[in-house]
């Protein structure tokens, strides 16, 4: 990771502020942009454009793009918001003892920067501002003056002011638009209508949330400069985010990637596919990232010169930055992760995302699919057994908001402690919420989901208390520094398996989940199953040979395999108790056993794998045991008996010490005896039996198996009649 960081700043050059990488192609006359040449300039074909048109027409019809009317309002609010601006500004100059006709011409304006700027927002979507006033208004009276301005505007609701957030912002909704408002103070003594934000200049002698505040603004204007084509830009970028968001991986406070990262990924393939139209844009960004050497960075240009002394993404300086898993680098100085959110679970998901949308583009450039599937959600609560659910409360709907941030810019902090636990491999979090189905409506909720993947291992015990409250107590802990916490605000985690999600989750949002067939086998696939064994050691050549793998299947499996099936399902029982999940098939052993016994030699016998287990884990991946309830109804009083005479007679029969050992294959002689009658009553009362045979090369590895199951007690004194006739005849 740091090799791979600090090599790419050893390899780049850094060049002054004013350069931009413009290498003119004397071939075909293309403008070509970043920090590498371009793959490919190659012109459209017609099928490019056709498939441009679709693509745009899917768009459409998902609506994304807004009408006149509703671009107008979008116009008309930021008009209003610019007038209060100006006023503003004109009012806390006066007051501050600045002659009136000076304040009218000190300026001030209100900027834009994000989707809205970029040209890609959709219907709904918020705006990004920023407030830029002259050097002699405070940040302090941006939080206060102009905040009770906004107060007394009929159109503003849900106001709420962040003075203490890592870029400071007023949020609001201005007439049915919502709106999110940084400040900044350049050091200027009045802010002209054309003022270039871009101008590194502009920076000096500014604190670092004035900086901040900028960067949002000149970010969006370096990626529409450093595009060679903004209209392919903007297309290929309004699919990529609802691909995104329809896949649940446009989150950046929740570790995915934000609006801005997505925009930078598309627009360094623009760089690279510079003629390319919108669709094929959109194939070769799954093409150029799902095999991208992360943790590799992400740049549009090459990284300026650091003259103003500010902090800037640079590994070979801050050791924090080498741990950056997915690093995409903004553009504009200072340079900065827009992605340092990422953890591990989420890199995953993001790339195996990648490689999803890779084969579903391959198919809509063949032709064997349409763009709808592209965009077609995946079902978060099919894809995981274990679910650990995490809900915010609060009393009132203001408190609530604020309530509801917090949690959400640290859920990401529970993920990193999750991952951390030995036996989670992946940590999944939905960045969809939702309110309870039973939801008090005196109160305030939002839930989030999220999935979990154990490593796979045996007999696992999951303990994430700690991690949990850990957690909680941080939250808690600077909710109350930052004087968000009141009374009724808590949080609450709770496990839930998938089958239980139906208590929380609305029906049709959990899909349908493939269940398995747990019918009984009829007697005619059962005696199907039996002449398919059969007919298989009737070969010609007496035996079929096996392999010790395709050997250690046990009479479900083979009747499963005979009857086309490609799982391995145990025969249920028509009562359905758990003992009966275990009961073997009843064959015609008959035929079997006179046919094994002449015919098996040792190689045939593979010990000590007597039983192929079933994997009822308890998470989708771990080889959990789960052991089920005994019941001793499901074996009758004849078997009982007969089992204890086989025990008796066995525990008085003395085996020849001199088959103690025979070679590799052996097994102690000691093994194969029941201790006592009332061991053998306590395995049955157990609702199942477990029994080591002593090798002998007359026994086959089909009669073990069956020798293995439940239902087999019935044979057990033939058995015990040919162990120990083979053991005096040798």
């Amino acid at each position: 990771m740091t090799s791979a960081h600090i090599n790419m700043w050893n390899n780049n050059t850094v060049v002054n502020n004013t350069s931009t990488q413009n290498n003119i192609n004397q071939n075909n006359k293309t403008v070509t942009l970043g920090v590498t040449s371009p793959i490919s300039t190659a012109a459209p074909k017609p099928d490019d454009l056709q498939r441009t048109k679709e693509l745009e027409k899917v768009l459409r019809d998902f609506g994304l793009f807004e009408s006149d009317e509703e671009l107008a309002h979008r116009m008309e609010v930021l008009s209003k918001i610019n007038q209060l601006v100006k006023q503003w500004i004109r009012d806390i100059s006066i007051k501050k003892n600045m002659p009136p006709n000076v304040a009218e011409t000190v300026g001030g304006k209100i900027y834009t920067f994000g989707s809205y700027r970029l040209g890609v927002h959709t219907k709904g979507a918020d705006i990004d501002t920023l407030c830029v006033a002259p050097r002699h208004v405070e940040r302090s009276d941006f939080f206060t003056s102009f905040v009770e301005l906004l107060r007394k505007q009929p159109e503003v609701q849900d106001l709420r002011a962040v003075e203490e957030a890592y870029v400071p912002v007023i949020k609001m909704t201005f007439d049915g638009i919502e709106l999110d408002m940084l400040f900044a103070r350049l050091a200027l003594k009045d802010i002209p209508e054309n003022q270039d934000l871009r101008d590194v200049s502009l920076l000096k002698n500014l604190d670092h949330k004035c900086v901040r505040s900028l960067n949002g603004c000149r970010v969006t204007d370096e990626i529409l400069h450093l595009v060679p084509n903004r209209e392919s830009f903007r297309l290929a970028l309004r699919s990529i985010k609802l691909w995104a968001k329809r896949h649940g991986v446009y989150s950046n406070v929740l570790g995915y990637l934000g609006g801005v990262s997505w925009a930078m990924l598309v627009a360094r393939t623009c760089q690279l596919y510079p003629n390319a139209t919108a669709s094929t844009l959109v194939h070769k960004f799954f093409l150029v990232f799902s095999q991208w050497p992360w943790p590799k960075p992400v740049l549009l240009k090459q990284p300026e010169e650091n003259k103003l002394n500010f902090e800037v993404w640079d590994p070979r300086v801050n050791i924090g930055d080498r741990f950056h898993l997915m690093p995409i680098i903004t553009p504009a100085y200072p340079q900065q992760n827009s992605t340092f959110n990422v953890s591990l679970s989420t890199r995953t998901i993001l790339q195996t995302s990648f490689k999803n949308g890779l084969a579903i583009s391959d198919d809509i450039l063949h032709g064997r699919c349409e763009w709808t599937k592209l965009f077609e959600p995946e079902n978060f609560f099919t894809k995981y057994k274990h679910y650990i659910v995490l809900t915010a409360t609060a009393p009132t709907k203001k408190e609530h908001l604020e309530w509801y941030g917090l949690v959400e810019s640290k859920i990401r902090i529970l993920i990193t402690h999750l991952e951390r636990h030995p036996s989670i491999e992946l940590a999944h979090v939905n960045p969809q919420t939702y309110t309870p189905i039973d939801a008090d409506p005196d109160v305030h909720q939002s839930m989030w989901y999220m999935g979990l993947k154990f490593n796979k291992s045996e007999n696992i015990n999951v303990d994430l208390t700690h991690d949990i409250q850990q957690f909680s107590d941080s939250l808690t802990r600077q909710a109350s520094s930052n004087n968000v916490y009141k009374k009724g605000m808590k949080i609450e985690t709770k496990h839930v398996r998938r089958k239980e999600l139906s208590k929380y989750i609305p029906a049709h949002l959990l899909g349908k989940s493939k269940k398995k067939d747990k019918t009984s086998i009829t007697n005619s696939t059962l005696a199907s199953a039996s002449n398919n064994k059969n007919s298989k050691f009737n070969d010609s050549n007496g035996i079929e040979q096996k392999t010790p793998e395709s050997s250690q299947l046990n009479d479900s499996d083979a009747s499963s395999s005979s009857t086309g099936s490609t799982t391995k399902k145990r025969p249920l029982d028509e009562n359905g108790s758990p003992t009966a999940k275990r009961q073997s098939i009843e064959l015609d052993t008959t035929t079997v056993f006179d046919t094994s016994l002449r015919t098996l030699t040792q190689k045939d016998i593979q010990l000590p794998f007597l039983e192929s287990k079933e994997n009822d884990s308890a998470t989708e991946d771990s080889q959990t045991c789960i052991i089920l309830s005994p019941d001793d109804n499901s074996v009758d009083d004849e078997t009982k008996k007969e089992l204890q005479e086989c025990s008796e007679d066995k525990s008085n029969t003395e085996l020849p010490t001199s088959l103690d050992s025979c070679g590799d294959n052996a097994v102690d002689a000691s093994e194969t005896q029941f201790n006592s009658v009332d061991s053998s009553s306590d395995l049955l009362s157990a609702g199942y039996l477990r029994v080591k045979v002593l090798w002998t090369p007359r026994v086959p590895a089909l009669m073990k198996r069956i020798l293995k199951t439940t239902k087999a007690f019935k044979i057990l004194c033939i058995f015990k009649y040919i162990f120990l006739n083979s053991f005096h005849e040798r």
